[in-house]
This record gives structure tokens, C-alpha cells and sequence, in this order.
């Protein structure tokens, strides 16, 4: 009789097989949905899922294992000879564990999980990891429910597949049948490896809700995917949108509270647009008595003016951002992790990195989304301040703290 597992004994690793060649989305794997790389949203979702305890991916391209290393996941370079269109993903997840393996971090329990599925719910992958962890089956995986009539070509033309088409069912009457998803697979290593494949044993499947299940194929998919997540953060259903728990905001000037751009009259003086809403968010955050601080590289004028008729503190980063916001937090006696910080170019990464709560607006540079936790929907200059205004104040209890945060720091 086999042993039931303890739970607590199996080591659990996520690894995604990421390429970086895709024939019907070029790049797909670092297209973004929501602000963020397909394969940065797969890494924060993956860490979110309680019982794994890594998360790795394996990839033949640079770019995207920088991008895996900046939302926490370790990388494995993916060789060549399977990194192909024509190299299963197999493959990919065998070669990932052999280097687990000779690393000493040969896991249990493996769950292989697909970059290209945007919308996984982290509840669905814990479900499917305590199956195949506490024993009682070796394989579990994401499907979902079908009742649709199903054809093929046959000898004589059209037939029916899952039903007879001379006897037409109410879909409600039909029985009901599950199409696997390919977002995630949860399996039993040792089996796994002995096997060469994802099915073995005894196998579970797990039904996921059908507005999880789309699979980015096409650059029609990557739309339909844009205006799924857009819908999800109306109605307040997309886990990125979800409240900031920061006690002091602390935002870039250009590329944030403006567009970008600059006017020059005809004396050479700059001037910039601001938002109407931005000023409102901060004043709004000021009434709440929560810290506001605008973080330029150095002296700007035009930013010192805004922060003054905003009643903000004005904070030039001299030598470095980084540098200039731990002297003034340290001064003020304001943990790193207790700091949201809304950052927008390459200048901001190490400050995205430093802090609690890491933020990027919509049209930020690459790297800032990919160091960011939060992509807002709006771009800087046109209401960032305000939609990250609200995620704070939305925040309703101060105390919120973060479990993937190892404590605070006074820099």
C-alpha cells in the first residue's frame, strides 16, 4: 500500500519553458498584457501559489531571462538543440530538472506551466499541486468544461464526434466533456523523468473557469487578452489593480506627473503639461496624512515647482536616487518597505527594487514594468498619480503587510 505523503515533506518547483523564437507571435513570451511580459506575469503568478516553493524558467533568450530574474525567478539556459520550433516542452522541463538535479535542488513535485496563459488563477495551480503532493495521484491538470458538439470528417462527410447527429441534445443534456487548457501540469518528478512525458499513473483533472482559459496563439489573442484584463479592472476582479498598502508615495516627475514632454518658449525656458487628476491624487493622499515626495535625478526647476504647489517634498537624487531617497527616509524615520515608488525610465530600476511597493505606469520603459508589482492602466501624465492614489487610499488598513517581503529597511 503506498504511503501517504506528508504534505510538508515534498519540495514543489514551477518551471516554464520560455523561448524566445515563436513563429505565430514574434517574441511572444515578452509581449505584453496589462504593462507586463507574458513570462513576468507567469512568474508572479507561479510564487503566488501557495505550496511552491520555486520558480524556474528555462530559456534560450537573454532578455527574457533577465526579465524572469527581475520578478524572482531563478533561470536555466535552455541549449539550443531544444530550443526549436520543433523541441517539445518536455524536453525543456527534463533538462531543467537534470540541472536542478546537479545542483542538489531536485524538487518532488514539478509544475510545468505555460507563459502563454495569462489569466491563471493561483488557487486552480494550488489545488492541483495538493493532489499529486499528498499522494493520492500522480498527475493533475487544467481543463475546462465543454458542452459543444464536436465533428470530423468521415467517409461519408460530417459526423458527429461526441454525439448523434440524427438525435439532436440540448446542451444541458449532453454530458459534460473538458478540453485541456495547457496552462499548467502538475506532476510527480521521479514518474515525470522514468516516463519522458506529462501523463502517467493516475491521473486529475482540474476545472478551470473559462475566462481563465485563453492561450495566447495569435496577435488576435494578445487583443483579446488586452481587453479581457481591461474588463477585469473595471469590475475590480484582476489581482494587479489590487490596493497599495504604502504609507508614503514617492514618484519620478518626467514620465509620471508629465508626458514626457517639454515646451520651450522663446527665451529657452521649459515648461511641461501636467494632469488635473495627478494633483488630485496627491492632494487627496496629503489629506490622509500620508508622505508625498518627488524624486528627480537632480535639480529640476519645473518639478520643484510642481511639488510645491502640490505641497509635496521635492527631493533631488544626488548622487543617485536611490542614495538620496534612503538619506531622506532614514531622516524621517520611513522604512524602504513601507514606500510605494512610481518610477518610469532605466534611472528608476534600482529605486523599483529598493522599496515595498513598486510601481510603473502604463507606458514606462521595459525594465521598470518588469521590476514594477503593480503596471497601472494609465501612462504618466495622463492620471498615473492619481489611479496609484487611489490604490493606496484603497488600502484601508495601514497595518496590511506584504509576506514576500523579508522585513524592514532603513536603507
Amino acid at each position: 500500500m503506498r504511503r501517504r505523503a506528508d504534505p510538508g515533506d515534498a519540495s514543489v518547483c514551477a518551471i516554464v519553458p520560455a523561448r524566445g523564437g515563436s513563429r505565430g507571435v514574434p517574441r511572444k513570451n515578452l509581449r505584453p498584457v496589462g504593462g507586463e511580459p507574458l513570462v513576468v506575469r507567469a512568474v508572479r503568478t507561479l510564487r503566488a501559489v501557495d505550496g511552491i516553493d520555486h520558480v524556474v524558467v528555462t530559456t534560450d533568450d537573454a532578455e527574457i531571462a533577465y526579465a524572469s530574474r527581475s520578478a524572482g525567478a531563478r533561470t536555466v539556459d535552455r541549449p539550443q538543440q531544444i530550443a526549436g520550433d520543433t523541441a517539445s516542452s518536455e524536453s525543456a522541463v527534463a533538462h531543467a530538472l537534470d540541472h536542478l538535479e546537479s545542483i542538489g535542488r531536485l524538487p518532488d513535485v514539478v509544475v510545468f506551466a505555460q507563459a502563454t496563459s495569462p489569466f491563471v488563477d493561483p488557487a486552480r495551480v494550488a489545488e492541483a499541486v495538493a493532489l499529486v503532493r499528498d499522494g493520492d495521484h500522480d498527475v493533475a491538470f487544467s481543463v475546462v468544461r465543454t458542452h459543444a458538439h464536436l465533428w470530423r470528417h468521415g467517409e461519408h462527410g460530417p459526423e458527429g464526434v461526441n454525439h448523434d447527429m440524427h438525435r439532436r441534445q440540448r446542451r444541458q443534456d449532453m454530458e459534460p466533456q473538458f478540453q485541456e487548457t495547457g496552462a499548467f501540469y502538475v506532476m510527480r518528478t521521479e514518474g515525470f523523468r522514468r516516463h519522458g512525458h506529462r501523463f502517467f499513473g493516475r491521473v486529475a483533472m482540474v476545472e478551470v473557469d473559462q475566462a481563465d482559459a485563453l492561450e495566447i496563439d495569435t496577435e488576435q489573442d494578445l487583443r483579446l487578452a488586452e481587453e479581457l484584463l481591461q474588463h477585469r479592472r473595471a469590475v475590480g476582479s484582476d489581482p494587479s489593480a489590487s490596493p497599495v498598502a504604502a504609507h508614503v508615495v514617492v514618484t519620478a516627475f518626467d514620465g509620471v506627473h508629465t508626458d514626457g514632454r517639454v515646451a520651450l518658449d522663446a527665451h529657452g525656458r521649459e515648461t511641461a503639461l501636467v494632469h488635473r487628476a495627478d494633483g488630485e491624487g496627491v492632494e487627496r493622499l496629503l489629506r490622509s496624512d500620508r508622505p508625498v515626495v518627488v524624486l528627480t535625478d537632480g535639480p529640476d526647476a519645473v518639478a520643484a515647482r510642481r511639488a510645491q504647489a502640490l505641497g509635496a517634498v521635492h527631493l533631488e537624487g544626488t548622487p543617485d536616487k536611490l542614495t538620496a531617497l534612503r538619506t531622506w527616509a532614514r531622516e524621517h524615520d520611513v522604512a524602504l518597505q513601507d514606500i510605494a515608488y512610481l518610477g518610469h525610465d532605466v534611472t528608476d530600476v534600482e529605486v523599483l527594487a529598493a522599496v515595498g511597493w513598486p510601481v510603473a505606469p502604463a507606458d514606462a520603459h521595459p525594465a521598470c514594468r518588469v521590476a514594477a508589482r503593480h503596471v497601472l492602466r494609465r501612462p504618466g501624465g495622463q492620471g498615473a498619480v492619481r489611479e496609484l492614489a487611489d490604490r493606496v487610499l484603497a488600502a484601508k488598513d495601514s497595518s496590511v503587510t506584504d509576506t514576500t517581503q523579508e522585513g524592514p529597511d532603513h536603507g
